[in-house]
């Protein structure tokens, strides 16, 4: 008998695709797809990939068309908002919150225009294409504002004559410069999610889905981290933790053949800059070598 396939929905292209790529080949997934397919067939393990809109995986997943989603909260938390209002509870669960895909949606102003707190939004017009979220950050301060819903092309809308102040999302916040609006508030801080069907799972996919989540665990831990490795004098232990960025506590081996040397391995969670190393160079380390950490099960 097959063994029973998980459907995974993903962005079929846009600021999660490849990092979403990137997290499920870190945690073993070998999968092909066909020029233009929207699925992908998984080698090596039970799961098929739908390639699709970002806006319609929440749906996907909570109708249970998919087993599970890799979405932005920021779509999440706005279908949340319009099922609440068209009376419906949202269905998905959330699993993890993942570290990448970190974005903001954001309030923006023209140059020029007044901006002194929330309550200057009074009465004015607001370009958005998370209207959900917009009403909802108005209401929470009692203020009365005209929410303009676009489906593209936000910010120049204060330049087209249809809004005087816009919601949008905000990553590095040079689309605003170069459109000469200045960010004023945050509505949301928005990162990705992974999400499940509200219905059980049988016993073969259910397993599957902690093997996955243990990797995605693993691959969390470690990213940005690095293995270091060094060797110093005995004495200058103290110096050396103290000076290894975000590590616990280090492996610390007696070097063969010398009394009062030792090899010192540490997982630094941390970045590892040049001043780093320098400073423990001048501790007393000596045949440093910094290595990156793929994945590490604790």
């Amino acid at each position: 008998m097959d063994e029973p396939r998980l459907k995974l929905a993903v962005q079929k292209s846009g600021r999660l695709t490849e990092p979403c790529h990137d997290l499920l080949a870190r945690c073993g997934l070998q999968f092909t797809r066909g020029r233009d397919q929207l699925i992908g067939y998984g080698e090596n393990m039970p799961f098929d990939l739908l390639f699709v809109r970002d806006d319609d995986i929440p749906d996907l997943v909570q109708e249970d068309v998919c087993d599970l989603g890799l979405v932005g909260l920021n779509v999440l938390e706005e279908r949340r908002l319009e099922l609440a209002a068209l009376g419906q509870a949202c269905r998905f669960t959330s699993l993890r919150s993942l570290d990448f895909g970190r974005c903001r949606l954001a309030l923006a102003v023209p140059e020029g225009f007044p901006w002194e707190g929330p309550a200057s939004l009074a009465g004015r017009r607001i370009a958005t294409t998370y209207p959900f979220m917009l009403l909802r950050y108005l209401r929470e301060r009692s203020i009365q504002a005209e929410v303009v819903t676009l489906s593209g092309a936000v910010e120049i809308a204060p330049r087209l004559g249809r809004a005087d102040v816009v919601c949008d999302l905000v990553s590095t916040g040079s689309t605003l410069q170069a459109h000469h609006l200045r960010e004023v508030d945050t509505v949301l801080e928005s990162h990705a999610v992974l999400i499940r069907t509200p219905l059980p799972l049988p016993p073969q996919k259910a397993e599957w889905v902690e093997r996955l989540l243990l990797r995605i665990d693993g691959v969390q831990q470690v990213r940005g981290s690095k293995y270091i490795m060094l060797h110093a004098p005995r004495s200058a232990l103290a110096e050396i933790r103290r000076l290894l960025p975000g590590s616990e506590s280090p492996t610390v081996l007696q070097l063969e053949g010398v009394s009062d040397r030792v090899a010192v391995h540490a997982v630094c969670r941390e970045n590892v800059f040049w001043e780093t190393l320098e400073s423990l160079k001048k501790a007393g380390a000596s045949a440093l070598l910094v290595l990156p950490v793929e994945k590490m099960l604790a």
